[in-house]
């Protein structure tokens, strides 16, 4: 039988850790995004939907180019706010859960530097 320890001994900058996830020996882990979380992430994506929309009505309507651009640097900053999010509660959950707070400070100013590297 594996020895399963839990993953809430440090709270996540992203919100606490589903009572599901759980930690496995050998830095293996078993990962359940808390439905809080989930719903967060589908209105992101949801937005991004959106912003295509408009893109392809802009372009359908032959709007200006500069109109264009706008449009299109807005989705790119939704689409690496999205990817920051998800790369950082993968981080965060891969390296941090159940570890000690010295390495939990550790990977917050990674998860910083990468959010700060795909603004």
């Amino acid at each position: 039988m594996t020895d399963w320890t839990d993953s809430e001994k440090i709270s996540t900058p992203f919100g606490q850790p589903s009572a599901e996830s759980k930690r496995a020996p050998g830095n293996e882990t078993c990962v359940s995004t808390t439905a809080d979380k989930s719903a967060k992430l589908v209105g992101r994506v949801r937005r991004i939907r959106d912003q295509i929309g408009a893109v392809e009505r802009a372009l359908e309507r032959r709007a200006a180019s500069s109109d264009l651009l706008e449009l299109i640097a807005g989705m790119r900053g939704a689409l690496n706010g999205l990817m920051a999010e998800v790369i950082g509660e993968h981080i965060w959950r891969q390296m941090v859960a159940g570890c000690d707070t010295d390495r939990a400070h550790a990977v917050e100013e990674l998860i910083d530097i990468i959010r700060s590297y795909l603004k």
